[in-house]
């Protein structure tokens, strides 16, 4: 007889005009559910990783200036975090304030001290919106996409749009030239 580790729900958090968001444990592993959709897990961290590691090899900027849209486990942010030179800022949208309250609480163990890093910021805002404002000014050497398992707005339908001709050409836009 196998006992099945329960899943214990640590806590919970709305999308703006969305669903909600569940943290639940799993034995030592965590997991943020959208519904019954399991959005990221500790067991599943690899792909969010080298979403970092692969673009930021490829970056040729002495100090790339890097946009990643969702915060998540933080797993992205962390390994950019870990890739970059000195100089290198990171920037993160995310839009869910209880997402930075876990990170420094019940996931604070996989955060480790990325949210107090220098280089690093956290805005509490839409990842379009700093796309767009990046357009207009201050660009980037590259923009990581995590806001959804995909190219499908599955968190949020507003999230579409990010991945339309015309959301792609404005992240174009916000990219510096060799931008990625």
């Amino acid at each position: 007889r196998i006992d099945l580790l329960p899943r214990e729900t640590i806590a919970t958090a709305q999308i703006p005009d969305g669903d909600t968001l569940t943290l639940i444990s799993h034995g030592r592993d965590f997991i943020i559910m959208l519904g019954r959709d399991e959005l990221m897990g500790t067991r599943m961290q690899f792909s969010e990783e080298q979403l970092a590691e692969l673009t930021l090899a490829q970056l040729k900027a002495p100090a790339p200036r890097v946009l990643i849209g969702g915060y998540g486990m933080g797993f992205t942010f962390r390994k950019a975090l870990g890739k970059l030179p000195a100089a290198g800022p990171v920037v993160v949208a995310e839009i869910v304030p209880e997402i930075l309250e876990w990170a420094k609480g019940p996931l604070a163990h996989l955060t480790g001290a990325t949210l107090s890093d220098a280089r690093g910021s956290v805005e509490l805002r839409d990842v379009a919106q700093l796309i767009e404002k990046a357009e207009k000014g201050s660009k980037f050497d590259a923009i990581l996409l995590d806001v959804d398992n995909g190219p499908d707005g599955i968190v949020r339908g507003p999230n579409d749009l990010l991945y339309t001709p015309t959301g792609l050409a404005k992240a174009r836009e916000a990219l510096n030239p060799g931008g990625i």
